[in-house]
């Protein structure tokens, strides 16, 4: 039996009814957090170019438009809200797979669900499926995979096909040719930080785009490749140096991938999300000011450097992915949140001197936990010679340190209302809480945003 007959098997058999409470609960925390990553996106410039295409393309009215409250074929919606939802750099990530599949399943399986008039238990069976399939073949082709390829755009194309699949009623038979289509669809290069450009927030757009159509095809009989995953010229060989296939299912259908999930505080990179940890906690218990500091030394894992190792970030999205910046910003703002990545603080003398002063280095001991780790060490050396040293292996907001429901919620509201009123986002939070009860999801969308 190929991996994708064996997928397609999973997928068709699970349901709502025989979920855990902590996986729909979990269900329901992804989905609350990808809206809000999704209206905090959906007044930036990216978000507003791909509104302008998808307002020009038209369509029917078939799917929600988080940016408008509007509605388009599902195809569009899907790429919109997969785009929007990435681009603030809060949305959830999973460690082993190293990947956002929030923003890469979720649109897909919201748009499949309007399309149809699917309910919210639908919803959740869609997105519980997705993620795991997702997370399956990521974890099969990471760390390697992840030097050329950005996860969410690539494995994230297979969790949208497998959610928008599930949620569409597929055979066992069209589920194996959605799939087989989704992969030879799945794309997305890191080559985009060289220019600070916005191809990265198009990923999961394209992931929920290009998923969502390999359903809709595989349900009008087309056809894809039934070996898309082990083939000798299939996704994984083709992007992978290093792989290990028995990581695709060995276990499935016993326990949950969602439930391995993190979620995002800080509005950056994960991968500097240890050290600013790190270094909240030392500045806040040792009183530290910038002026006291004479270095910091990140002691951290190779893809954490490579990707954010960049010492000079010139703009705010450059920042994001900047490690020097956010650590040195840890120490003035003592935060790094979405309001502290402003110009401000990107020109700010006291930052720009301590990203001087810090040295990124691997650590060989760190390195052999990641990816399932994702840890740090920070020393912070003052003026008066004293070394004041942090370590994490789990950031604030993995499973293993997770958010309160308090904090999910908080996050929410701080970054729905960039879009909401006040009103509609407790609106949604109520919803969400409820979500296996919703009858009819547009309705639950049809919200404007404020002003």
């Amino acid at each position: 039996m190929t991996i994708s007959r064996q997928l397609s098997q999973y997928i068709l058999n699970v349901t709502f009814d025989d979920m855990p409470t902590t996986v729909v609960q979990a269900a329901k925390d992804v989905f609350l957090d990808w809206l809000g990553s999704a209206a905090a996106g959906a007044d930036k410039e990216p978000a507003q170019i791909m509104l302008s295409i998808v307002n020009e393309l038209g369509g029917n009215a078939q799917s929600t438009l988080i940016s408008t409250g509007e509605k388009t074929s599902g195809i569009m919606a899907a790429l919109l809200n997969g785009t929007i939802s990435h681009i603030v750099e809060l949305d959830d990530v999973h460690k082993a797979s190293i990947l956002h599949a929030g923003s890469a399943v979720i649109p897909a399986a919201l748009a499949a669900a309007e399309m149809i008039g699917a309910d919210g238990k639908r919803l959740i069976e869609g997105i519980v499926v997705g993620y795991e399939t997702a997370i399956r073949i990521g974890e099969a082709v990471t760390p390697a995979h992840y030097y050329y390829w950005h996860t969410t755009g690539t494995v994230g194309t297979f969790g949208a096909a497998a959610a928008a699949g599930k949620i569409l009623g597929l055979t066992k038979e069209q589920m194996v040719h959605c799939l087989g289509t989704a992969g030879t669809q799945a794309a997305g290069l890191w080559e985009f930080l060289a220019d600070g450009a916005m191809s990265k927030h198009m990923h999961p757009g394209k992931s929920c785009m290009n998923g969502l159509l390999a359903a809709l095809l595989a349900q009008k009989g087309f056809t894809g490749a039934t070996r898309i995953l082990e083939g000798e010229k299939g996704f994984v060989r083709a992007t992978a140096k290093e792989f290990d296939l028995a990581k695709i299912t060995t276990g499935l259908g016993h326990g949950y991938k969602i439930l391995e999930n993190s979620i995002k505080i800080h509005a950056s990179c994960r991968h500097t999300h240890h050290a600013i940890d790190i270094v909240l906690d030392l500045v806040q218990k040792h009183d530290l000011t910038p002026d006291q500091i004479e270095s910091i030394v990140v002691k951290t894992y190779p893809i954490a450097i490579d990707l954010t190792g960049n010492f000079q970030p010139d703009s705010l999205y450059a920042a994001k992915f900047s490690l020097p910046f956010c650590t040195a910003m840890a120490v003035k703002a003592q935060k790094a949140g979405i309001n502290e990545f402003n110009l401000d603080n990107l020109k700010d003398p006291i930052i720009c001197d301590l990203i001087s002063k810090i040295a990124l280095i691997e650590d060989p001991e760190i390195s052999a936990l990641y990816p399932e780790k994702w840890p740090a060490i920070v020393q912070i050396t003052d003026k008066g010679g004293r070394v004041l040293t942090g370590r994490t292996d789990y950031p604030r907001g993995d499973p293993e340190n997770p958010v309160t429901q308090e904090q999910l919620q908080q996050k929410f509201r701080q970054l729905a209302a960039l879009h909401y009123d006040l009103e509609t986002v407790e609106e949604l939070i109520q919803s969400i809480a409820e979500l296996e009860k919703v009858n009819n999801l547009s309705a639950m969308l049809d919200k404007r945003k404020k002003g």
